[in-house]
């Protein structure tokens, strides 16, 4: 899978897809960015806007298309495609809407993906990640979601704005659903290799909010603007830019789960080694006896949404 030239696939190309698309460009790690969208008319205004900004970038090739064939050979292929979240609505109450989608896409994309890395952003994630690698029928790691890669970031910032610290400086975890029922890791978390616990100014009353806020976040920014994404449009570069560079970084994504502390089927978030292929490592990390049953309560969530009509 070894290429000089380094082409992306973007399927679905709303606004999480379009600031993904622009976010890539900006940071130049695509030689070939192919734009897939059912709008034809869409992309010919998405094409020229980009392209406009090119002579002060990389060299960098779009390509806009309606047809699936085009992503043959990509190296990354993201799929962003959709209905998007409603003020009030939680992530799992889409799944009628983006379960069918996701199968249709799954369907039309698996003759072009052999090479592939398939990245799922549509929510709710973890069951489309899922729905789409059993469709794909991918070797293992090859199929991920964002999973709590956001929610991770949002925790991390939150808890950098209480501790005051510089949140690259937090270690530590957001994991489950990417939804109501994800937790964070605390058992083991670490500021600059010092347990989190014993850092100045903790307590669990500032963690607790924290995370509060981290849960309260896409609500809030959907209610105020309308939809999430310039975070998650750096998240999916940042993941990208992991996978095609080899970077090997543990990240908390989305992936099928096999005896996850005895869950399996269903994809769910844990932290894993991501570099070129995609998933080269699920890392089974300690968590305490509550965090444990955070997580098969989140799990049972995920496949109980999963397992509806």
């Amino acid at each position: 899978m070894q290429k000089d030239t380094k082409k992306i696939g973007i399927i679905g190309l709303g606004k999480v897809g379009m600031t993904t698309a622009y976010a890539l460009l900006l940071k130049g790690i695509g030689g070939q960015l192919v734009l897939l969208s059912s709008s034809t008319e869409k992309l010919e205004g998405e094409k020229l806007d980009l392209e406009h900004g090119l002579p002060f970038l990389e060299n960098q090739n779009i390509v806009t298309t309606t047809d699936y064939s085009q992503l043959q050979g990509a190296d990354v292929i993201i799929v962003t495609a959709g209905e998007k979240q409603a003020p009030g609505q939680s992530r799992l109450e889409l799944v009628e809407e983006n379960r069918q989608m996701i199968r249709d896409i799954g369907i039309k994309l698996a003759p072009y993906a052999s090479e592939s890395v398939v990245v799922v952003v549509s929510n709710p994630v973890d069951v489309l990640t899922y729905e789409l690698a059993l469709t794909l029928n991918l070797p293992t790691g090859r199929v991920l979601g964002t999973g709590t890669m956001l929610d991770t970031a949002r925790f991390r910032f939150h808890l950098s704005e209480i501790l005051h610290i510089n949140p690259r400086s937090i270690h530590t975890y957001v994991m489950g659903e990417h939804g109501d029922s994800s937790f964070p890791v605390l058992a083991n978390a670490t500021v600059g290799g010092q347990l989190l616990r014993y850092f100045p100014n903790y307590s669990e009353e500032k963690i607790a909010l924290a995370f509060a806020q981290t849960k309260e976040a896409a609500a809030r920014i959907i209610q105020s603007k309308g939809a999430t994404y310039y975070a998650i449009g750096v998240v999916i570069t940042k993941l990208v830019q992991t996978i095609l560079q080899d970077k090997r970084s543990v990240l908390p994504v989305s992936v099928p789960i096999t005896d996850y502390y005895g869950q399996s089927g269903l994809a769910i978030s844990v932290p894993c080694v991501v570099g070129r292929g995609g998933v080269k490592q699920v890392l089974k990390i300690e968590l305490s006896e509550e965090e444990r049953e955070a997580f098969v309560r989140s799990c049972e969530v995920v496949k109980g949404v999963a397992e509806s009509k």
